[in-house]
């Protein structure tokens, strides 16, 4: 017990430490998470008309059901639903990706032209018609031909999910769930951090499977889907926001697995890893075939065995990333468990040489670009392990240990 004790008050002052030496909580400011049934949810269940029967409930229809559902309409009863709840259909899990991007173009149309007109209101401060300018321009760059915007809500800070490729018809899939301070507004900036967005990532991972498999099918998504933490404040080291995003992410997952498409690598970043760890236990291996956590401050367990799924798990962590430096701990609601990246924890882990800080993994050239590309692609034999862990522990047993029990 005293000892237990001990362990708890050393992990408490070690992460008061590293609060303090990141500008302490104040750096972060508390975020209410999105949750629930998508907006619209209310005229969707009160419309008996467009079908003249009664249409499931967003909120409690799962996946399988929702994909029945528009299974068994025609193109005119689907196109119907678009027209009339458009903020619904783009964002329900299980039905098809072209309705969903249909909609959600319907949407952004809508959003863009109300967001216009707040501009141009008298009535409004000048600071609440300067952010409707901007929300309007960011919705019409949403609409660019050739965008697929697959969700989208625009309550709180906005949330979305954007696939790169052909979902159809892809043979080899993946997903990214991303950390910290990642909304609508910046998911997808371009600049010298965009490999730190899940645009960036995305398009950076197609591109190097592009390279390597030229004739292999494959498609992205960036999902920002869950409400994520603002700055280092107690959001970021606690599961409260994961906790709320976990089934978000099951849900979208099962979505995704309902609608044909193959079971995707789900790559983790940062803060997202804990959103993933808090979801692998709902997860088989139709709905992922692998999970990636990358900058990973923990997953909310101490092992792969505890996250109780039968997925394979990977990490990678750059000797150079601060967050390295932050104490892998749970105590108090604080922290998020066993470094994945260390011997004990059961992790493939692989090399990221070359990644530059936190946010350079999926930047070309680096070990982690290439070996999250191979393992999306099944190609194993191409994945290289790393030869020891990037808190410099003693060097792995054997050289390919992180892919031994794999088939090429």
């Amino acid at each position: 017990m005293k000892r237990r004790l001990k362990r708890a008050l050393t992990a408490a002052a070690l992460a008061g430490t590293v609060v303090a030496a990141t500008a302490g909580w104040a750096a972060g400011s508390t975020q209410h998470p999105v949750t629930g049934p998508p907006p619209g949810t209310a005229s969707w269940r009160a419309d008996g008309e467009t079908l003249g029967r009664r249409l499931p409930d967003p909120a409690t229809a799962r996946p399988e059901r929702i994909g029945s559902f528009f299974e068994g309409l025609g193109h005119r009863q689907r196109q119907a639903l678009v027209q009339r709840h458009p903020l619904v259909v783009g964002n329900l899990d299980g039905a098809p990706a072209e309705l969903r991007y249909a909609a959600n173009r319907r949407t952004l149309r809508a959003e863009s032209t109300r967001q216009r007109d707040h501009a141009g209101d008298s009535s409004r401060t000048p600071r609440e018609r300067a952010r409707a300018r901007a929300k309007a321009a960011r919705y019409a760059r949403l609409l660019t031909p050739g965008r697929q915007i697959l969700a989208f809500d625009p309550r709180g800070r906005g949330q979305i999910a954007e696939v790169h490729g052909d979902l159809g018809a892809a043979e080899r899939t993946a997903v990214f769930v991303p950390g910290s301070d990642i909304d609508l507004t910046n998911f997808d900036r371009g600049g010298p951090n965009r490999y730190g967005t899940p645009a960036g990532m995305a398009e950076s991972l197609r591109a190097r499977m592009a390279s390597v498999a030229p004739g292999t099918r494959t498609a992205v998504i960036a999902w920002s889907g869950y409400t994520t933490p603002v700055g280092l404040g107690p959001d970021a080291a606690t599961t409260r926001l994961a906790a709320a995003g976990a089934p978000r992410l099951e849900r979208f997952l099962r979505g995704l697995a309902r609608t044909g498409a193959p079971a995707p690598t789900v790559l983790c970043h940062s803060y997202g890893s804990v959103v993933c760890g808090r979801a692998a236990g709902g997860l088989t291996g139709r709905e992922a075939s692998d999970l990636i956590v990358f900058g990973s401050p923990g997953m909310h367990a101490d092992s792969v065995r505890e996250l109780g799924t039968p997925v394979r798990i990977w990490a990678a962590r750059d000797a150079g990333d601060w967050i390295g430096r932050v104490p892998n701990m749970q105590v108090l609601g604080v922290g998020h468990g066993t470094d994945p990246v260390s011997e004990g924890f059961g992790a493939r882990v692989v090399s990221s040489a070359r990644a530059d800080g936190h946010t350079g993994y999926l930047a070309p050239g680096t070990d982690s670009l290439a070996n999250f590309a191979a393992i999306t692609l099944g190609s194993y034999e191409a994945v290289k392990c790393a030869p020891r862990s990037p808190a410099g522990a003693a060097p792995q047993p054997a050289p390919r240990l992180c892919t031994r029990g794999l088939a090429p």
